[in-house]
């Protein structure tokens, strides 16, 4: 058998344990709560993000699908196959895998044997050795620039939003807070989440008067071109989201200690992930949740800030990141089809998961108290960028889960939204007068490049 059929097989058997009750005729009503992390789909019917979605982005006759339900569960104790039988047999694929790949299979005899013979390192070789036929380069150039065009807007909505906005979800937080993730080296791990979604979002240079912006790389000729840092980077999360999970699942992430009360569905009482109640870490399901944290939110939220993003653009940034999910091990076939379909499906899932704010918080306190860490504590330009991040949050997310995670109230809140006219006039001029779109891109790579100023110092690539 060779990696295409193993690799079809793979994901044949995912959709299948994940739809084996997606009839709902025969489901009943409440057969998807089958974990302690589902609730009923009304419990938080008063959730202001829920009731934005209903009112504004989804149709007037929507009922949440029972089908969907059970896809959901389902993926819920479904990982990552093929990543994790690599990882009970003790091996390490990012490495090996990009240098195969790279040096080109005519070099296949200078590396392990083991590796070569390995059904589950061969699908990920036809995996990540070509772009998949479905992939179309254009579109996802078109999502990149968008995604991309406007640098401070892009991690106001990363940082306030998209990970804001998860660290309500216990399911999400958990493996956060576990590993220490996003607490104890809150910069680091934040600029990391930055860099990936920047190197998924590089794109070739607009004007080549502006290809190095600072930067002296050669600029990539195709977005997540095959070698590229978006494709790297994927998979070295891959790699490194398999080790948590199993690391997790024997217990190994004691984090939560002393930050978090020690509650008996945290886990097992050998130490172990309790997947009964929470389902595999990582799991299918949550990927996805993550996938459109980092692709529909952040669109979303450029558009409530006053981007035009065209429907074409928002195709593109859904497609971009179809891709970069797809690579990190999230099953094509569970990932929504289109904008609408995100919407419905981001919808049902924040419906039925049980919230807590108080295991979240850890989390968000440190990451809103980074701009005072950065400048001093009695900075004023510290404050003022704390109230400007926890009012992008209420802004957009709501009240409820601002006042939850215990983020401060600011008399200016609304002031965030005066950029909306100013990026709505900048965007309708770009669209109008080619001497203007350059001028917004030479400042736009300039810019970029002057926010990179911690990846410039820690990271390789941005150096």
């Amino acid at each position: 058998m060779n990696s295409i059929d193993i690799t079809k097989k793979i994901a044949k058997t995912i959709a299948a344990s994940g739809r084996g009750n997606a009839n709902p005729h025969h489901a009943h009503a409440d057969s998807y709560q089958r974990h302690g992390r589902t609730t009923a789909i009304d419990d938080h019917s008063d959730l202001q993000v829920l009731k934005r979605i209903k009112r504004y982005l989804l149709p007037k006759d929507f009922v949440i699908s029972q089908g969907l339900l059970e896809e959901m569960v389902a993926g819920y104790d479904i990982g990552d196959p093929v990543a994790d039988a690599l990882a009970a047999d003790g091996i390490r694929f990012a490495k090996p895998l990009q240098q195969f790949i790279i040096s080109g299979s005519n070099s296949g005899s200078n590396f392990d044997a083991n590796l070569t013979n390995n059904p589950a390192f061969n699908a990920l070789t036809e995996q990540f050795s070509s772009h998949p036929t479905w992939f179309d380069p254009k579109l996802a150039q078109i999502g990149a620039v968008a995604y991309r065009r406007y640098p401070l807007m892009l991690i106001w909505l990363l940082r306030n939003v998209a990970l804001m906005a998860g660290y309500s979800i216990p399911a999400l937080s958990l493996p956060l807070i576990q590993t220490g993730a996003l607490m104890h080296d809150a910069l680091p791990r934040l600029m990391r989440t930055y860099a990936y979604i920047l190197a998924v979002s590089e794109h070739p240079p607009l004007h080549k008067s502006h290809t190095s912006a600072g930067n002296q790389r050669q600029p990539i000729e195709q977005v997540l071109a095959i070698g590229s840092e978006g494709w790297r980077q994927s998979i070295k999360v891959r790699q490194i989201h398999t080790l948590v999970r199993q690391n997790l699942l024997k217990g190994k992430g004691n984090a939560a200690k002393g930050v978090i009360p020690n509650a008996d569905q945290h886990h097992n009482p050998d130490g172990s992930w309790n997947s009964a109640y929470w389902g595999i870490p990582i799991n299918q399901t949550d990927m996805i949740a993550t996938h459109l944290q980092f692709s529909l939110l952040i669109m979303r939220g450029l558009r409530l800030l006053g981007a035009r993003i065209s429907t074409e653009e928002a195709e593109g940034i859904l497609h971009l990141w179809n891709l970069a999910s797809y690579w990190m091990g999230v099953d094509l076939q569970r990932l929504p089809k289109d904008e609408a379909a995100c919407w419905e499906w981001l919808y049902t899932y924040l419906s039925i998961q049980q919230l807590d704010f108080k295991m979240g918080q850890p989390l968000a306190k440190a990451l809103h108290d980074l701009p005072r860490q950065l400048m001093g504590e009695d900075n004023r330009r510290g404050r003022f960028v704390e109230m400007v991040n926890a009012s992008v949050t209420r802004t957009l997310v709501g009240d409820d889960i601002g006042d939850g995670l215990d983020l401060p109230k600011s008399k200016i809140r609304f002031g965030v939204l005066s950029s909306v006219p100013i990026l709505f006039a900048l965007d309708t001029a770009r669209q109008h007068n080619q001497r203007v779109a350059e001028k917004l891109e030479a400042f736009r790579a300039k810019r970029q490049d002057n926010m990179n100023w911690w990846l410039k110092k820690n990271d390789d690539y941005y150096k």
